[in-house]
């Protein structure tokens, strides 16, 4: 029986995961890292903690998330010097989330160094979307010169939501078209054709598309341009205002969707618009997305928000029945994997609980075992 670890390493946390086979052996998540008062100083700690407390004994692969792959990595891939080289030569398009990515695979590889180590990346699903999706209508040399193209995140869990969904549906995963929409802290939204990503709203960074728990998502540019212009505000100052004060926090003072929810239901106004505001954008980008595909078979919900929240899920979907499409309010407040479309619905609507670890697991088992 395989054993496999997944270290997963966020900008201010640790979550890992001990598979035997497909049955988790431990897990667990260490936060707050380098917070004053917090967890552990720096990502080397929390892993060297995590390895220490752990049987890794028989230890078939250790498999990492790096949210960052850029043009190069389309595949999960062993992790070898080169490999390394890339991972760093990509820390300017995910400042945030690329170095600490690198912290727990050095770590990992000194501590472990006969255990073939794997780099599964949150962008190597979206690879497969076309020139046409993935180009900006910005000056080409320009555009090269600086990386500046629509790259997509949430990779790792739109692949793994649109498997189960074909699995929950008992229909093959190569034939079916899916709608999946991650609505977490962070947003996005994929369409998936027959298993191939050919549409994603993250665009060169996790800024754009969907309205976030903090992020604005979607935005003119000239609002960029009219605050450093008129409000003088610093380049950095508007980097912080729209991926750290904007989105949910920004219009109703909660970044967390259960409580702009409660506020909403006590009558708040605020909290009021931006729920409008969150489920219109979904439903444009579900629109487009349809029309992309030409033929949709599934629209699944997933992540924190996407399984838990009925009201967005049925708010977001509302008024699209000629497309097929809608939900069933005794099925809607249910729980766990299930169909939430009426029985006949042309478009399936199902809620799916993501599992990236589970899917980082599975692809450091097939990379170690192809080696």
């Amino acid at each position: 029986m395989s054993r496999v670890l997944v270290l997963n390493c966020g900008s201010s946390s640790v979550k890992y995961r001990l598979y035997d086979g497909d049955e988790v052996r431990d897990n667990g998540t260490v936060e707050r890292i380098g917070e004053p008062g917090g967890g552990p100083a720096d990502h080397e700690t929390a892993v060297r903690q995590i390895l220490a407390g752990l049987d890794l004994t028989g230890l078939t692969a250790v498999g990492h998330r790096v949210v960052h792959g850029g043009t190069r990595f389309g595949e999960p891939v062993r992790i070898d010097e080169a490999v390394l080289a890339a991972i760093r030569d990509l820390v300017p398009l995910a400042p945030l989330h690329n170095p600490p990515n690198l912290a727990g695979i050095e770590v990992a590889r000194q501590a472990l160094p006969g255990v073939p180590q794997v780099a599964v990346f949150d962008t190597a699903f979206h690879r497969t979307m076309p020139e046409a999706a993935a180009t900006y209508a910005v000056e080409r040399d320009t555009a090269k010169r600086y990386g500046i193209r629509r790259y997509g995140f949430h990779g790792t869990s739109h692949e793994y939501v649109s498997r189960r969904t074909a699995e929950l549906l008992e229909r093959p995963y190569d034939e079916l078209n899916t709608i999946t929409l991650h609505l977490g802290n962070g947003a996005s939204a994929c369409a998936v054709a027959g298993g191939r990503s050919v549409a994603t709203s993250m665009g060169m960074s996790p800024l754009e598309g969907l309205v976030m728990g903090t992020r604005s998502g979607d935005l003119d540019p000239t609002v960029i341009f009219h605050l450093r212009r008129e409000g003088g505000l610093s380049v950095d100052e508007i980097d912080d205002l729209l991926n750290h004060r904007s989105g949910l926090l920004g219009l109703a003072g909660a970044n967390d969707m259960r409580e702009v929810l409660a506020r909403r239901a006590a009558g708040n106004e605020a909290a009021a618009l931006a729920f409008d505001v969150y489920c219109r954008r979904i439903t444009s980008y579900v629109g487009a997305y349809y029309a992309l595909l030409g033929r949709v078979d599934a629209i699944t919900f997933t992540a924190g928000v996407g399984e838990h929240a009925a009201p967005v899920r049925e708010s977001a979907l509302a008024g699209l029945d000629r497309l097929g499409i809608a939900v069933d309010p005794a099925r809607n407040a249910g729980k766990g994997d299930r169909v939430i479309s009426p029985d006949g619905a042309e478009v399936t609507v199902c809620v799916v609980a993501t599992d990236e670890e589970r899917e980082i697991a599975r692809a450091a088992r097939r990379v170690a075992e192809a080696a």
